[in-house]
Formats: structure tokens, sequence, C-alpha cells
């Protein structure tokens, strides 16, 4: 499958941050980074697994010291993904984790002025065949931009730190680099991407910087990265949220598999919003199942429906789903009734046949049980339910006839 139609996207150089691709024809990468202190090497370890786990396929750690520098060292060849030194105001940091073996570096313009210095980054990076990302942040511009450009953040400024940047590079001959305009305001930050895609081939890393917590970081988040996704803009994305950063690996992930962006690699859940004909807590049984698939990668679309009148036609492309009914739940796969399970049970009976058919496909697991029984029996319920509540259980054909007489 082609999870890219739909989304024609700007081609870009592509860059190797160590066996992962970015940039080109590759997939749009994950990247999150580490709380820890990279001191404590099993700590940051440890959050570096997690991060893998949940989606991640780069991972950047700070690197603010010499000890940080030197955990790097042991953190490296252990690691499940390539990682990314981050580097503020210190060029040295960005020498020795280039010692330490880190697969890429953060540079914020911003931050390092001294042109000597980010020159003398840029060849000890390129005789190792390292990338650097060019991290442009709005509220760290150099000061002579902020000048320049009326004592304020503008997607030109941001624009041109970036270019700046990119020719103390050129003048010794480094071009392995990717780069990001990052801005806490939405509208800035897509501006400065968009101008910046217009002027440069070179992969670029999308990110809302500073967006806050959930769930408004991740409105915010989502959309300023979704919307140049959408454009054909970015090659490796970030999530940056005041919360666990597991959660930011999860978000991006989510976000790419939901533009087809990725391949999925877990559940699909699809809930209905819940009506008078329910009658069952929706959103609670969505909320188990959504726990209960947590750890399990099974790339299904899993459907959680609050009645059998609409709930398997509303859902009949799902791999699989439920749909309650009469202190029961209706069991169907791919829009055919397969079984009826006592209520307390959904959830588990859910997983078990999403297992099954991951494992065997839909064919198999609907060759194993009577189709038309459990057709009838999910048709016994419906017609109690619509005769219980006819047709319009939420009163508002009634609300259409009193308006039409205004």
């Amino acid at each position: 499958m082609d999870v890219s139609a739909g989304f024609e996207r700007k081609k870009t150089r592509q860059i190797m941050v160590g066996d992962v691709a970015v940039g080109g024809d590759a997939p749009i990468t994950v990247q999150s980074m580490t709380i820890t202190k990279t001191a404590d090497v099993e700590a940051t370890l440890q959050q570096v697994y997690s991060l893998a786990a949940a989606g991640a396929d780069i991972v950047r750690c700070t690197c603010n010291d010499f000890a940080a520098a030197e955990g790097l060292a042991q953190i490296v060849p252990r690691s499940p993904v390539p990682i990314v030194a981050d580097i503020h105001h210190q060029y040295k940091m960005a020498l020795a984790a280039l010692e330490a073996g880190v697969q890429c570096l953060r540079l914020n313009p911003g931050n390092i002025k001294n042109p000597k210095h980010i020159k003398l980054v840029a060849q000890e990076a390129k005789d190792r065949n390292v990338p650097i990302r060019i991290g442009v942040n709005g509220g760290s511009l150099h000061p002579d931009l902020y000048a320049k450009y009326g004592g304020k953040v503008t997607p030109e400024a941001m624009v041109e730190s970036a270019q700046d940047e990119l020719a103390y590079f050129a003048e010794v001959d480094f071009d392995l680099v990717k780069i990001s305009v990052k801005a806490s305001s939405v509208p800035l930050m897509i501006e400065a991407y968009r101008q910046l895609s217009e002027v440069t081939d070179y992969p670029l890393h999308l990110g809302v910087t500073e967006a806050g917590p959930p769930p408004g970081g991740l409105i915010k988040a989502t959309a300023g990265i979704a919307t140049l996704l959408a454009e054909g803009i970015g090659d490796t994305i970030r999530y940056s949220l005041t919360a666990d950063p597991v959660q930011e690996a999860k978000a991006g992930r989510q976000l790419l598999e939901a533009m087809g962006l990725r391949e999925r690699k877990n559940v699909d859940l699809i809930a209905c919003p819940s009506c008078g004909r329910a009658e069952v807590d929706v959103y609670a049984v969505a909320e188990q199942a959504m726990e209960a698939f947590a750890d399990k990668e099974i790339p299904l679309q899993v459907a959680v429906m609050g009645c059998v009148v609409n709930g398997p036609g509303e859902a009949r492309d799902a791999d699989i789903g439920i749909a309650a009914g009469n202190k029961r739940g209706h069991l169907f796969v791919k829009g055919q009734n397969v079984a009826v399970v006592a209520e307390d049970e959904m959830v588990d009976q859910l997983v078990e046949w999403a297992t099954y058919i991951n494992d065997h496909g839909a064919e198999a697991a609907l060759a194993r049980v009577d189709t038309q029984k459990a057709a009838r029996e999910a048709e016994k319920d419906r017609a109690r339910l619509l005769e219980l509540q006819g047709d319009d259980a939420n009163d508002s054909g009634t609300r259409v006839d009193l308006i039409r007489k205004l």
C-alpha cells in the first residue's frame, strides 16, 4: 500500500541519522527527547528504550556538560535508535558529543554566535559524516536579527537565521543538514516552514516549540505539524509537550498513522459519540478497550458502538467491532455478525478476536462461526430497541417539526 497517497511530499535531500534515513523518499520519522540527566546512563537508556517502544525513530539527549558527554559515550552503543546531542551555548559540548559517537548534533544558531566555532563544529562533523540539525527557535534568535526585523520574531527572521548558519557550513563544504524553524505560535511556525521550504531542499524537522501540556499542547502541535504535512512539507517531526516524553512519541506516531504517512503499528480505535439509543457507557467501554490494546501491536481498525441499530452499519469497514444491545455485545467482523457475548466480556472478546484476526486473517475468523445465527440474534435486539424507542431515539424529528413551524 502506498501510505503517502493523497499527500505529495516536496522532494528534499536525504541524510542518514545513524541507520535512519531522513528526507528524500524515506518515511517521515518521529523524534522525542529524554528528560533525564544524561550523565545518569541507566535512567537515560531506560527512557530511550521506552521512547523507541512508543514509536520514536530518533531520540535526542541533552549534552550540557562534560559529564553528559561522557554519559553519551556509554549510551550511544547501547541505544536501540540513533542519538542526537542537543547543544546550546558551548561549542565544546558539540565536539565532546562527536567524540562520544552521537549520530547527529542539534545546534541553535542564536546560542552559538562565534562563526569560527560554528565552522569548527561543522568541519568536525563532516570528518565523521555526522549530520547537524540547524535548530532555529523563535525564542532565541540572534540579537542582530531581532533588531533587523523590528524587535520581534517573524517568519523572515527565522528563515534568515537558518540561511546564515547554512552559509557558515558552506564555507567548510558541509551539507549533511536538516533544519527546523520552531515557534510556540502555530501561525508563525507554519508560515516560517512554508517560506523555508521555498528556499531550500534540505530535509525539514517540524515542531511547535513549547506547545504546553495536553490536551492544549497536543492540539497546538497537531495543528501546526499536520497542516504542513498535508501540504507535503516535513521529513521528521517532534511533539514538544509538557508531559512524559513517551506521550510525544505516541502522539507523533499516531498522527502519521492517522494521515496515512506511516504503516499502522497498533489499533485504530473508532467509537460512536453515543446517543439516546446507547445501552452501555460507550465512553467507559472505549477507554477500557484503549487500555486493553495499549501494549499490543495489532494494526487493525477496532470499533466500539453503543447500539445494534446503527452500530454495525456505521462501522462496517472496521476489521472488528462490537455493538451493545440488551445487556450483551454483538461482535462483528468486516460488517458481519459473528458472536454474542456477555456485556462484561465485551472488551476481552474484542482483544481475543482481534488477536486471532491479526494472526490468521478475517476470512479465517468468519469461517469458524455461524454468522447467520449471530445475525439473527443481532436482529432480535435491533428490533427490540426500535420497538422501544422508535426510529428517532434522540427525538430530533420533533425538533425539526418545531423549527419548520417558526
